[in-house]
This record gives structure tokens, sequence and C-alpha cells, in this order.
């Protein structure tokens, strides 16, 4: 499939399924455990149903957003995507490249395959940074120091990866990195040979890859506290479920968090992000920034988030699809489709703008744990940038 006919997110899942082989393909869709919190993650969305007003001047509809002191044309990002090299051949310039050219945030991931620095010059500006806190504070140093010297204005620390989590569909397919192609997957890649070619052949086999699996169960908030004194810029906390979390992030001085959790793939049975989303957002008042991420899959998705609170939406596997279907052009038409359909619910709910966004414009079906009759906060982003 060529980017460009891909008229959903789905789509591109299904061109990103027919090109990987399985082993990859299970890794970037998969969860942990039985796929409960990963399931649950698509299934709030489709509790919450929009309460649209009519008769309402449209005409001069805009997605712009103001987030930690810049002004970006939509109001999603996309998150930290590891090993994305695993699907197209340098991805992560793929991603940063879309990003920039659509004017919103893209993160690069501590496990990326390309150096930050890299990354920043062939973008042509320099990412987010997402930081796993190893147990050695002198490493983790070096890598905030060269994610400042590459430009970095925001640096995402992770936190709800102590352990890694319990995903059996990769054991079972014998994934790892570096990724290897043992007698249980090198069938199922020879059915794959464009991606043999331009991925494993090419940027793979042989190559020095970033090491995973460094112990990060004994990191706490001192731990923060410290990268905090480190890093002057910008700097979120991303894995927040809980109102005692998000304080705690904003009494040890983050200037956001992001509501995570890591797309179903650590906890299972942790809650959907667009359910915990509510209640942090009226605890915290409007006193941070506040993003998410967790089942996006389309720019309904996005609206509803912001609804109840967000002020920003990052969105993982979406951009990965495209990345797998078709390099940057797949990831800009992953983009592309989620600001369309953004508009078009933005016009038929009868809102012009971002900003005018509320809890007003839903109407959850379920229990979302926010207050009755408590409106949620002024989305942060409009008020301090």
């Amino acid at each position: 499939m060529k980017a460009p006919r891909a008229r959903s997110i789905e789509d591109l899942r299904d061109a990103a399924r027919r090109r990987l082989p399985r082993v990859v393909f299970d890794y970037v869709d998969g969860g942990a455990e039985d796929r409960v919190t990963l399931r649950a993650n698509r299934e709030a969305f489709e509790a919450i149903r929009f309460a649209p007003r009519t008769l309402v001047d449209v005409s001069r509809r805009s997605q712009q957003v103001s987030l930690l002191g810049r002004v970006y044309d939509c109001p999603f990002g996309i998150a930290p995507l590891g090993a994305s090299g695993l699907c197209w051949r340098d991805a992560d310039v793929a991603l940063a490249r879309a990003a920039r050219a659509a004017n919103v945030p893209f993160t690069l991931s501590t496990h990326s395959f390309v150096p930050v620095e890299r990354v920043a010059r062939e973008a042509g500006g320099a990412p987010w940074f997402q930081l796993y806190m190893p147990k050695d504070r002198a490493a983790a140093g070096t890598m905030v120091q060269r994610a400042f010297d590459a430009g970095c204005e925001v640096l995402v620390l992770t936190t709800d990866v102590p352990v890694g989590g319990n995903r059996e569909h990769d054991e079972r397919n014998g994934f790892g990195v570096p990724l290897r192609l043992g007698a249980r997957t090198v069938l199922d890649a020879l059915r794959h040979p464009r991606w043999l070619a331009q991925v494993y052949f090419r940027s793979l086999r042989g190559r020095e890859l970033p090491r995973w699996g460094l112990r990060r169960d004994q990191a706490d908030w001192g731990d923060f506290d410290w990268l905090r004194t480190l890093w002057p810029r910008k700097l979120l906390v991303k894995g927040i479920l809980t109102v005692e979390d998000a304080r705690l992030a904003r009494e040890h001085g983050a200037d956001g968090i992001v509501v995570s959790n890591h797309g179903g793939r650590q906890l299972d049975g942790a809650p959907a992000t667009i359910e915990a989303l509510p209640r942090i957002a009226a605890a915290l008042g409007g006193s941070m920034a506040i993003l998410v991420d967790g089942g996006f899959r389309r720019g309904a998705d996005v609206v509803k988030a912001l609804a109840l609170g967000a002020d920003m939406v990052l969105v993982g596997r979406p951009a990965l699809y495209g990345a797998a279907a078709a390099g940057e052009a797949g990831v800009s038409r992953a983009l592309h489709i989620l600001k369309s359909e953004i508009d078009r619910v933005l016009a038929l709910l009868g809102c012009p703008s971002i900003g005018d966004l509320g809890p007003q414009h839903v109407s959850p079906a379920t229990d979302l744990s926010f207050e009755p009759g408590r409106a949620l906060p002024t989305r942060v982003g409009r008020l301090r940038g």
C-alpha cells in the first residue's frame, strides 16, 4: 500500500502487518499478558459520547496549541518508540522529519537505533528526548548531557518500567534486541523480502545497538530530584496514573506529566489512561502541563482527551504503523489522517478551536472519575505557554 491511499490508522496498521515479519509486528502491536489494559485503552474511548452543539460558526477552525513555551499546529505529538528501527531503516529520522514538517513534537526514545545528535541534524531540529533512568547516575548524566548539547528542549523521564512487562508473545516469537533470526523466525522473514533487504541486512545485522535491560527498580523521587538539578529545561514525568503521583511530580518540580500505561505493555490490569485522566486533571487544577497517551487511533479520541483535561496527546503506534508501511511518507500520512479527523470532529461538535474544548463537549457512558458538577481546569497550555 502506498501511504497516500491509506484512509485511516487501521489502514496503515494493515499495511504494516503485511510488510513486517510477525516477530516485529507482534512486538509493535502487542501488550502484556492477557492484553486487558491494551484492550481497555480502546474500549474506554468507545464508552465516551460527544455532546455536539449546533448552529455554531465553525468556519475558522484552529488546532493550534501552546505547550511548554512552543506553539504547535496540532494538539498531538509522537510518543517515544523504542526500537522503531526494526520497522524501517532509520525510522527515528523519518519520524522526526515528518513531525517537524507537521509542526508537532517528536520524542526520541532512549532505545533509538539512531543517535540523538544525528536525529537533530537530519531532521532540522532537536527532538524531545525520553530517558529511562539507569541505576548508574554517571550513565544517565552522559545521556542527559548529550540530549542537552543536541538542543533538546524537553526531557521526558519514563518511570513505569522498574522491570520489563510480561510480553509473552515476544518470548514465544524469540524477540530480542539485537534481533536475531532463528529457526522460528527465519522462514517468516523470508516471506518479507523488502523488510529483509531494506531493514535487516542494511541496518540491523552486525550493528551495535543500545543496551536493553539495565536495572531500574531502585529508582525513586530522589533520582528525579537529582535529574531536576541536572536538567535546566522542561522536564516531564511519563507513567503517571494516579492523583497521588501527579501531585508528587508537581511537588518535585516537574513541568508536566504524561498520563500513560505504556500502551498496555507493562502492568496488565492498569486503568485505561482516558479513565485516569479526568481525576488527575481536576486535582492539578491547571498548575502544570498534562499530556496523555494510550490507545489513540482516531482524531475523535484526541478530541475526547482534550475535552477531559489533557493539553496534548502523544501517539505511538499510529506513527509507527505509518513508518513501517512507507517510511517518512507513511508517518506524514498518519499525522495528516489524525489532523483531518480532528478538524472534522471540531466542526461537527460545534467547537471552533482546541481552546474552546471542555467537559461540556462529552457525555461519558461510564464513570470517568471526575467529580460531578466540578469543571475541569482551563487548559494550562493556553494560560502559561
